[in-house]
């Protein structure tokens, strides 16, 4: 027997705002911290400047982690759209790949 939604079309909207406001102050201070990090131009002999960036590098990815961990849970899934899986993939992917090459 098919399951039956109880989930209002008119309530999704609502929910979405509500669902994407949490991810919003995450993904938010990650791409801030991304964009520190790749506009940060350290020389070769700034070994302290070069841990701060990739300090950067990897708090950005954490924050991007911690969005995909909320993003994971039922509620989310049910209500939001594969998109919000995108944003946090491809930030972590740079924000890891500017602290490796740093």
């Amino acid at each position: 027997m098919p399951r039956e939604n109880i989930d209002l079309p008119e309530d999704q909207g609502c929910l979405r705002w509500v669902l994407g406001v949490p991810l919003t102050l995450l993904y938010a201070p990650a791409v801030y911290f991304l964009v520190l990090a790749l506009i940060a131009d350290p020389g070769p002999r700034d070994h302290p400047f070069r841990e701060d960036v990739q300090a950067l590098g990897v708090v950005s990815a954490v924050l991007c982690g911690l969005g995909l961990l909320i993003t994971l849970t039922p509620v989310f899934r049910r209500t939001m759209g594969r998109w919000w899986y995108a944003l946090p993939l491809l930030l972590a992917a740079v924000a890891l790949l500017r602290a490796q090459t740093v």
